[in-house]
């Protein structure tokens, strides 16, 4: 949609419509990236991995072990 506009202005040879559709692009693309780390900031983290649980689980076996044995 922008760059149609934009093209248009450019063979119109409209030097202000071109900098107002620049900066309107640029504006949309700033918030753009603002929305998406507003929505990766509100996701919920992934779930550990099976076998980072089946090492947490292996460690702390190993602790209980050993503090049997003293």
């Amino acid at each position: 949609m922008y760059r149609e506009a934009y093209d248009r202005a450019k063979a119109a040879k409209d030097e202000r419509r071109m900098a107002d559709l620049d900066a309107a692009f640029q504006r949309e693309q700033l918030l753009l990236e603002v929305l998406l780390d507003i929505r990766d900031g509100m996701t919920p983290a992934s779930p550990p991995k099976k076998s980072a649980v089946g090492e947490a689980a292996a460690a702390l076996d190993t602790v209980r072990k050993i503090t049997r044995l003293r």
